[in-house]
């Protein structure tokens, strides 16, 4: 299963009127053509994960699809849409961004899955650091599997200037020791979005994540 021009469609004119007016105009074609459309692809997702692992059986999509209404309490930018859809496939649900899942988006100006961590709290940040100091090899290992780096190409995010000096030995050596972010990313072209096996794809791209994942969640210890 895969999405519909007339989902990417949607978002374009949105894009040009996002305001309520407009969107409540449109209200029927986002009913069909975005909000259906994407939840039955989340759907599709999710049992396609299970199979794979089981601890992910117990999610259905509003668990895991975000709303469309963008929070704009503290923004400069008041327009109240997002001009994409997202999910965060992940055991728990949207609520929960530990390691071992994904986050997927998709509207015209981004497609993208991603996975990994984004923002650990503090005590799970230290966690992940000393677990790669602790087995530099293996992690390098990891990070250098075909398809890790077929999909994601490498690991993402902001970085601190400084460390606990126990740490700093084994960052001259691996300096993702300095993230504060360890997440990962696959961009994609709209287009292939479009495709009956997208679904498919999409839970590929996941599981070239799967032995990071274990990794930096201290699965393996």
């Amino acid at each position: 299963m895969g999405l519909t021009e007339a989902y990417y469609e949607f978002f374009i004119g949105l894009s040009a009127n996002n305001n309520k007016t407009w969107f409540d105009a449109h209200r029927s074609e986002y009913e069909k053509e975005v909000k259906t459309r994407f939840h039955d692809f989340v759907e599709s997702v999710l049992a396609k994960v299970s199979e794979l692992d089981a601890r992910f059986s117990s999610l259905v999509p509003k668990d895991c699809i975000f709303r469309i209404n963008k929070d704009v309490r503290f923004a400069r930018d008041k327009s109240p849409y997002k001009l994409h859809c997202s999910a965060a496939i992940q055991i728990g649900g949207r609520k929960e961004m530990s390691a071992g899942g994904m986050y997927i988006e998709f509207g015209p100006e981004l497609c993208a899955i991603y996975s990994g961590v984004y923002m650990p709290e503090r005590d799970e940040l230290q966690k992940i650091r000393e677990r790669i100091a602790g087995d530099l090899e293996g992690f390098e290992r990891v990070i250098s599997e075909r398809d890790f780096v077929a999909f994601f190409g490498g690991v993402m995010g902001d970085k601190n200037k400084r460390l606990d000096p126990a740490l700093m030995l084994a960052a001259k050596s691996q300096p993702i020791i300095f993230n504060k972010q360890f997440y990962v990313r696959h961009l994609i072209e709209a287009e292939d979005t479009l495709a009956e096996n997208f679904d498919d794809y999409v839970v590929k791209v996941w599981q070239a994540s799967e032995s990071y994942n274990r990794f930096i969640a201290g699965h393996n210890e």
